[in-house]
């Protein structure tokens, strides 16, 4: 299983999220190629209801104690009660088409 797998098995059974993401960071910084160190999640969970944003960060990384043990360095992320992600920018609808057509 890969970190990233890991991770997402994790962070689901310790807080049941709504919506997850998980994305390998590692890339962007000076680690060789391949490496699982760097990553950055978005967690949208009821279990955030009532939570300030540091009781947050704390939840995900209790849920990823081993993950930190094990070779995880860093960890960017953003955690959102399910009220908090409808009314953010991520999930607002794409634009509609302002017409035209391709001309063959």
């Amino acid at each position: 299983m890969t970190r990233e797998e890991s991770i997402v098995r994790a962070i689901t059974d310790a807080l049941s999220p709504e919506h997850l993401l998980v994305e390998n960071e590692s890339k962007m910084h000076n680690v060789p190629a391949g490496s699982e160190s760097h990553f950055k999640v978005i967690v949208v969970s009821s279990a955030f209801e009532g939570l300030s944003s540091i009781e947050r960060h704390r939840r995900v990384n209790d849920a990823l104690a081993a993950e930190f043990e094990g070779g995880l360095h860093a960890l960017t992320m953003r955690t959102l009660t399910p009220a908090q992600w409808i009314a953010s920018e991520g999930t607002r609808p794409s634009p509609a088409c302002m017409g035209g057509e391709k001309k063959h």
